[in-house]
């Protein structure tokens, strides 16, 4: 027994640890940097400050933070749409088939994003793969301009962020009990029914936790609207990087990844109030 309590006890310490040096520490860093002023001579100055976020709301900023959060929406709404059917269907079927469909669904990260991304180029471009197809059928008779708009930042960001959404939803679909849907058929409920009484607020933690890591990543990442977005798309993670390598403000950066940090929290509580509607519905029908 005191064997297992040390065992428990070191484990859980090392955790900490490794929480606290690696994940607290940098957050409170540039939480502190995010109050400080900034210094062209220097990283910042050691003087409080409420500036920077004051700054934030210059509209400027603002159209900033809502084009971003425009652009990670719509991009969250497309896994979605995308995904959910896929991980249900992978989710029902046999073993074989899922652990196949699921090893295509992963092979995406055995290579860079940076240079899948690269590649999305070769297709968009005016004499990329997706014009010549289209004009050699005759469907379009001018090259289309997808390439360096936010059009192509968006198919960029789903491309790189749809594995993001289909795995937390196969998760949650593999574990949802199938006696709430024939229960459901057997008292008279249609398909549309069932899946929105039924099916839907089942799945809900799923949904919630792959808008979570599509939403936030959508947001804050930068070479994607760098490479296919050109000088025309400008996101949170653009602006944040901006404001630390070529600006060189690194308080008004910090107050930007605070403002981003918050957001994350938002939706990590609405996450846990849909995971606890989740577990409600969940409960076995003979409790209910």
């Amino acid at each position: 027994m005191k064997v297992d309590r040390f065992f428990k006890g070191t484990t859980i310490s090392i955790v900490w640890l490794w929480l606290s040096v690696f994940a607290l520490l940098p957050t409170l860093l540039v939480l502190i940097t995010s109050f400080l002023k900034n210094d062209p001579m220097h990283l910042f100055r050691w003087q409080f400050s409420l500036q920077n976020y004051r700054d934030l709301l210059n509209p400027i900023y603002f159209k900033v933070f809502w084009h971003s959060f425009c652009i990670a929406g719509l991009c969250s709404l497309i896994c979605l749409f995308l995904s959910y059917p896929f991980a249900y269907l992978l989710a029902r079927l046999d073993y074989n088939y899922k652990s196949l469909l699921l090893f295509l669904v992963i092979i995406p990260f055995w290579t860079s994003s940076l240079i899948r991304t690269y590649a999305i180029i070769s297709i968009l471009k005016a004499k990329g793969l997706l014009n010549t197809v289209l004009l050699a059928l005759g469907v379009i008779h001018h090259p289309l301009t997808i390439l360096y708009t936010s059009t192509a930042v968006i198919i960029g960001l789903v491309y790189s962020l749809l594995p993001f959404m289909i795995l937390p939803l196969y998760a949650n679909i593999e574990k949802l009990d199938t006696q709430f849907i024939d229960a459901a058929r057997d008292l008279g409920a249609n398909t549309v029914t069932t899946f929105t009484r039924v099916i839907l607020p089942l799945t809900l933690p799923g949904i919630m936790g792959g808008i979570i890591l599509v939403f936030l990543p959508a947001m804050s990442m930068f070479y994607i609207p760098d490479i296919l977005g050109g000088a025309k798309s400008l996101l949170v993670g653009n602006l944040i990087q901006n404001e630390f390598l070529s600006a060189n403000n690194w308080p008004l950066g910090s107050a930007v990844s605070m403002v981003l940090t918050l957001a994350m929290g938002v939706l990590l509580l609405l996450y846990r109030r849909a995971n606890k509607i989740g577990q409600y519905h969940d409960e076995p029908i003979g409790e209910i």
